[in-house]
C-alpha cells in the first residue's frame, strides 16, 4: 500500500538529445532523500510518450537501482497492446515493483474493450497494476469494478476530474470488494494535483500525483503535510500563493505540465535538458514567470513550516 507523496520525476536528456541515465540517477536520488512515498518512472512527467523501448528500459532500471529498496518503484507502460505487454514483462524483469498503465494510444474504445486491455497487460506482467483513468481510457463506475477485480489490479488513477462519476466509482468498488481482502487505493492524477486535494480527499481519494516535488519537494511536502494534519490555513496559504498561480501559467501552452516541470528543475541547479517534441520549452517570459512562483513558493513552504 503506498503512502505519502508520489515522485514522477522527469526523465533527462543530454545535450545530443539522448537519454541521460546520469543524470536521472542523481534526480530519482535526490527525491527518495528528499522524502518521497513511492517513485512512478516512465509516466507522464517521465515523457513515457516520447521513450524508445529500450530507453524505457534503462529509464526504470536506473530508478531501481537509484532507489535500491529504499521506497517502491513503479513503471508506466501502455500504447498499443502488445508494447503494453512488452514494457511491462520488461519492468518486471528490470525490478519494478508495480506499473501505472497509461491509455492505448488514439484509439478510443467501449467499456469493455478497455477492461479487456487492462487484463491482458495485467495477466501478462504479474505485477501490481494501477489504472489510469483519462484521455481516451475513461472507465465508468461498471467497467472500473470490473477492472478492480482483476488480478494484480490494486489502483484506479483519475485524470479525469469528474467528481460525480468518481464519486459513484469509488462507493461501487469498494462494495465490490467488501468482502474480499485484496488491497486497493485510489489516486488523484490530475496535472498539479495539489489544487484538487482537497475536493478529492472529499471522495476518499487522499493519494496523489506531485509534478512539483520533481523541483521543488520543500513546496510539495509542506502542502502534503498541511492536509495530512489538517492545517487549512497554511494549505490555503500555499494554493493560494503557489499552486493556484502555478496553474494558470500551465493553462498557458498545452504540455506545459511537463515542460514547466522540467524547467523547474533546470532552475533549482539539474541540467536535465529540454523536452522532446511534439511538446514545446516555455518561452522565455514564461521562465521567468516560473521563477518568481519558485521563490515564492519556497518562502511559503518556509514561512508556514510548523
Amino acid at each position: 500500500m503506498l503512502d505519502g507523496v508520489l515522485f514522477f520525476p522527469v526523465t533527462p536528456f543530454a545535450p545530443d538529445g539522448a537519454l541521460d541515465p546520469q543524470t536521472l540517477d542523481a534526480h530519482v536520488r535526490a527525491g527518495v532523500e528528499a522524502g518521497a512515498g513511492a517513485v512512478f518512472a516512465a509516466c507522464g512527467t517521465g515523457e513515457f510518450h516520447a521513450l524508445s523501448p529500450r530507453e524505457h528500459t534503462d529509464v526504470v532500471r536506473t530508478a531501481v537501482e537509484a532507489v535500491n529498496g529504499a521506497v517502491p518503484v513503479y513503471a508506466g507502460v501502455g500504447g498499443a497492446l502488445p508494447m503494453a505487454v512488452d514494457l511491462a514483462v520488461t519492468a518486471r524483469e528490470n525490478g519494478a515493483d508495480g506499473l501505472l498503465l497509461l491509455p492505448p494510444y488514439l484509439v478510443n474504445a467501449d467499456q469493455d474493450g478497455l477492461v479487456r486491455y487492462v487484463r491482458e497487460v495485467a495477466e501478462a506482467a504479474g505485477l501490481p497494476l494501477i489504472v489510469y483513468n483519462r484521455a481516451n481510457a475513461r472507465f465508468g463506475p461498471r467497467a472500473a469494478v470490473e477492472v478492480a477485480a482483476i488480478d494484480h489490479v490494486v489502483g484506479f488513477k483519475d485524470g479525469v476530474g469528474d467528481i460525480e462519476t468518481l464519486a459513484r466509482t469509488v462507493v461501487a468498488i469498494r462494495a465490490s470488494l467488501r468482502d474480499s481482502a485484496k488491497p486497493f487505493q485510489f489516486f488523484n492524477g490530475l496535472p498539479t494535483a495539489e489544487v484538487t486535494v482537497p475536493a478529492y480527499r472529499a471522495i476518499g481519494v487522499p493519494l496523489y500525483s506531485s509534478a512539483v516535488f520533481c523541483f521543488a519537494p520543500e513546496i510539495s511536502l509542506a502542502f502534503h503535510q498541511a492536509v495530512t494534519t489538517g492545517d487549512d490555513k497554511r494549505a490555503d496559504a500555499l494554493l493560494a500563493g503557489f499552486f493556484h498561480p502555478l496553474v494558470a501559467l500551465r493553462d498557458k501552452v498545452p504540455g506545459y505540465a511537463v515542460s514547466l516541470v522540467k524547467a523547474g528543475v533546470r532552475l533549482r541547479g539539474l541540467d536535465v535538458g529540454p523536452v522532446r517534441a511534439p511538446l514545446t520549452e516555455p518561452t522565455r517570459e514564461d521562465l521567468d514567470e516560473l521563477a518568481s512562483l519558485l521563490e515564492r513558493g519556497l518562502e511559503l513552504a518556509r514561512s508556514t513550516s510548523a
